[in-house]
């Protein structure tokens, strides 16, 4: 059966349906309400990413299903109930592209063999290499004993309510996978939790105010922008800070930057971004703007003790030991901190913080070592949305499954199924592993500017994701009654710790 060659032969057109969905700005916005009365909860953009996706499963001859706009599924195989579902949980959604592309981040634009755009690796990209993969089989007349379900999610990246409808109203199945990860497969995923940290301000008469802070795009990235706008009674002080600015640049070399606007003067900080998985790979602009503004002392007391909280308990320190939960275990390594997002006027000041924290712990755990921290300052802190880590032994048999079918198809026998700060839909089923789609040793640009696709890599993702939904469904295959053989050499399993998922 040469699913594969189906794959080569249709190359051009696997290309175009993802310039095609690229081209969608598909971040989560305010839900909408047609005139007929249909809502779309997600926005607009979402909206459109989603029935184009399901307009174009359908023009390849699968079976689709919409559950109310709030996520849907493309399948094949047995239409009765048949004893298993093998499931494939993908998104739709994007972060905010921020600046800095080099092309359009939503036209799709071809260079030097990779396709330009935000969400060709996380996670059209790898989205459309699993529709292409099932279209693959189907063509090659392959009849699975098991139904194959591409879910699709459309709030990923911000909340996960879609798919919690959505499972509320379709079973969940029996095992699978989501490409929105690492190959060989990821093992093991952190928990993750939100927290906004809050503190009310009093108006000041004289001296320096803070007019208003803002920074960051999402929770999960680290900020590449962060503002600020200061008023002062003399407005030679002005003068003084813009000094102090440059020297700050000196010393630092952070970007930093100062402009007269109308009687106040702005503060602009410049960092780079990176998943809030790994927010060590990028710079945040909060933590830059903080560190500089807290060499000020302003008129509100509680701007001061804001500043001073945020430069002792948090900074540039991604672990979270000044914050009292710098945990860390063997299994998934070190608790990872992001400050997200940012933002002040003169009654409050808000941070939200994104903490992954390393599987053998709780969130109540690391809510118990932040929380004194808050009280000393006289804060609030209000828990976000929390998704609990997950762990599969490497030697179980999905995971062992997952990584011989990769080597079988790259001949990478080196790489190791690993633990990683992602917080993708394994968390959302049972038995689901996150399969690709970042080889080893390739950049990572999920949720940085110029994220983009080898196309090489999209060929490649694409048969290894067809060879996996061949295997899983043959009658033969079962998670429950495959044989562990850990003690084979030639698949030797351990872990190492991983990054971004």
């Amino acid at each position: 059966m040469d699913y594969f060659k189906w794959i080569e032969e249709n190359r051009d057109l696997q290309i175009k349906t993802l310039q095609d969905l690229v081209s969608i700005n598909s971040v989560q916005s305010s839900p909408v309400t047609t005139s007929e009365g249909e809502v779309f909860p997600f926005g607009q953009g979402v909206q459109d990413a989603f029935a184009c996706l399901l307009k174009k499963a359908e023009e390849l001859g699968f079976r689709t299903k919409n559950i109310d706009n709030y996520g849907g599924h493309i399948e094949f195989g047995p239409e009765e109930e048949p004893p298993e579902t093998v499931g494939v949980l993908g998104h739709l959604d994007v972060v905010p592209e921020g600046g800095g592309w080099t092309f359009d981040p939503y036209s799709g634009m071809i260079d030097d063999g990779f396709i330009y755009g935000r969400g060709t690796q996380d996670d059209k990209g790898p989205v459309v290499a699993v529709l292409f993969a099932m279209k693959a089989l189907k063509d090659a007349g392959y009849v699975p004993s098991k139904r194959i379900r591409l879910i699709l999610g459309l709030d990923e990246e911000t909340g996960w309510k879609g798919m919690e409808y959505y499972f509320q109203r379709e079973p969940k199945p029996d095992f699978g996978f989501t490409p929105d990860g690492e190959f060989p497969v990821i093992n093991g995923e952190k928990g993750n939790v939100t927290y906004e940290i809050a503190k009310k301000l009093s108006k000041s008469q004289g001296g320096l105010t803070l007019r208003s802070l803002s920074g960051g795009s999402a929770a999960n990235m680290a900020a590449e922008r962060a503002r600020a706008v200061v008023n002062a009674a003399d407005p030679e002080n002005y003068n003084q800070i813009k000094e102090l600015a440059a020297a700050y640049r000196e010393e630092t070399g952070y970007r930093v930057q100062t402009r007269g606007v109308g009687k106040s003067l702005e503060i602009t900080a410049q960092g780079r971004s990176a998943h809030g998985a790994a927010p060590q790979e990028g710079l945040s602009a909060i933590s830059i703007i903080m560190e500089f503004l807290g060499r000020f002392n302003f008129a509100a007391d509680e701007v001061n003790v804001f500043l001073d909280f945020y430069n002792r308990c948090i900074g540039f320190d991604h672990s979270g030991g000044s914050l009292g939960c710098g945990f860390s275990d063997e299994k998934s390594g070190m608790l990872t901190l992001n400050p997200g997002l940012i933002k002040a006027d003169q009654e409050a000041v808000t941070l939200t913080v994104n903490l992954r924290y390393p599987v053998s712990f709780s969130e109540a755990q690391v809510y118990e070592e932040i929380r004194p921290f808050i009280d000393r300052y006289d804060m609030g802190i209000i828990k976000g949305r929390k998704y609990e880590p997950v762990y599969m032994d490497p030697g179980s048999p999905m995971i062992r499954a997952l990584t011989e079918i990769y080597r079988d198809n790259t001949g990478d026998i080196y790489s190791r199924p690993m633990t990683a700060g992602a917080n993708s839909y394994a968390k959302a089923a049972e038995n689901i592993a996150a399969f690709g789609a970042l080889f080893p040793g390739d950049e990572d640009r999920m949720h940085q500017k110029d994220e983009r696709l080898s196309i090489d890599r999209f060929m490649e993702m694409t048969r290894i994701y067809a060879d996996a939904l061949y295997r899983l469904t043959q009658p033969d295959f079962s998670i429950d009654l495959r044989k562990d053989t850990t003690e084979d050499s030639t698949t030797d399993i351990t872990e190492k710790e991983g990054t971004e998922a």
